[in-house]
Formats: structure tokens, C-alpha cells, sequence
């Protein structure tokens, strides 16, 4: 994933800001990490693996 994605990414929930938490890059690319809602409220966690977000709801 891009860092720069996270300027258009929201929460699927809420539709808040995320917040980016990067655990390992190369470059420009997050490989590992989390985005998380930055609504209190929602507060929901979303995994970035291989360079992917899972932006899917919980169920």
C-alpha cells in the first residue's frame, strides 16, 4: 500500500479519518501495519498484510 492512499481512505463504518501505524516499508510501500478509525466511537482496527488493507467490516 502507498502511503499516500491514506489521504483518500476512510472508514467503511463511519466514514472517519484513518489513522496509519506502519510496522514494516520499503520505500514508499507499507508492507505491515494498521490503519485505525479515528472515531471513539468506532474505534475499529484494519490490518495491513502483504501491502494490502483489509478495510472489510467486522461481522
Amino acid at each position: 500500500m502507498k502511503k499516500e492512499l491514506n489521504d483518500i481512505l476512510a472508514c467503511p463504518i463511519c466514514k472517519s479519518d484513518l489513522t496509519l501505524k506502519v510496522e514494516t516499508a520499503e520505500k514508499d510501500d507499507i508492507i505491515t501495519g494498521e490503519l485505525g478509525c479515528q472515531n471513539k466511537d468506532c474505534a475499529i482496527i484494519y490490518p495491513i498484510k502483504e501491502g494490502i488493507p483489509n478495510l472489510l467490516p467486522p461481522q
